[in-house]
């Protein structure tokens, strides 16, 4: 599974990693991302999504259905898992 936010739409990046006599080899910074368990009342289901650490912080700032609509509207939630 790739390690994007559902939520942010965060995902991988490239650099560089820079030893001591200053030569270059390329790495990549992963995002803080987990599975985690969100029960949606609006709909009275449980769902599964892929989150970040800030998209955590976004669903307790503004809720989850507010979330949810914005991440859809701005196109990185595609597709989620009811259980």
């Amino acid at each position: 599974m790739s390690k994007v936010c559902q939520i942010t739409g965060k995902k991988a990046m490239t650099g560089n990693n820079v030893s001591h006599s200053k030569r270059r080899t390329k790495r990549r910074f992963n995002v803080n991302v987990s599975t985690r368990k969100f029960y949606w009342p609006e709909q009275d289901v449980w769902i599964r999504l892929t989150v970040s650490a800030h998209g955590l912080r976004i669903i307790n700032r503004i809720g989850l259905d507010a979330a949810l609509k914005k991440a859809a509207k701005d196109g990185h939630l595609t597709e989620f898992r009811t259980l």
